[in-house]
């Protein structure tokens, strides 16, 4: 593998407000690997739907991965399709497609559609609004409700992790803190020693009495 590169996934990011996303699209050079990376929340379905062109002798492999390196799905020599992953907990997350090419093969860089969906998108709304034999205007006032929820939901967890973050900082300050104290406290000690010692040295050689 000849490269290798971060991408952050803005479209994932917007879902978290947003009902709908729109697909991102790069350049893979040949023998190189790109990857797409978002903090997902727990309990999350993310649905992703792929498009690469095809080049003859070239082949496209994908990797859905987790902080663990835990492979999520996979496929190898793709086209055109889609995965779904359930997310089990609140993790970042790495979709990576990587580009293989024989040596005997002069490459060319192959275009990549990417588009992912969140679980708000996928609850079958319409289906819901039929069963229930609800009207436009409540399935849309639905569909706020469970945004307004997610949203809720996302400001807690960042409130929990600024929590967190905090307490952190504040060991972090304190253990600093000793560290100085006792990092004063030896050169002190290491001062008075030279002195002394110095003060013994010039008495050997009566150079002050």
């Amino acid at each position: 593998m000849s490269g290798s590169s971060i991408v952050p996934l803005m479209v994932v990011v917007a879902s978290f407000w947003t009902i709908s996303t729109d697909a991102i699209m790069f350049k893979l050079q040949p023998n190189t690997q790109k990857c797409l990376r978002e903090e997902l929340r727990k309990n999350h379905l993310m649905v992703g739907e792929f498009e690469v062109t095809h080049v003859p002798g070239q082949k496209v492999d994908y990797i859905v991965t987790d902080s663990k390196r835990e492979i999520l799905s996979q496929n190898t020599d793709i086209d055109k399709g889609r995965f779904t992953v359930v997310v089990e907990s609140h993790d970042s997350y790495e979709i990576c497609f990587r580009s293989t090419v024989p040596p005997e093969i002069r490459g060319v860089p192959q275009d990549v559609s990417f588009n992912s969906k969140l679980d708000e998108e996928g609850k079958g709304y319409e289906t819901m609004g039929e069963a229930q034999k609800m009207k436009p205007m409540e399935i849309e006032l639905k569909k706020l409700e469970v945004l307004s929820e997610s949203i809720v939901q996302e400001f807690g967890e960042m409130r929990s992790r600024e929590i967190q973050m905090s307490d952190t900082n504040e060991s972090t300050n304190s253990r600093v803190l000793y560290l100085s104290i006792f990092s004063m406290c030896c050169l002190l000690c290491l001062s008075i020693w030279q002195v002394l010692y110095l003060r013994k040295y010039f008495k050997s050689r009566k150079l002050i009495e």
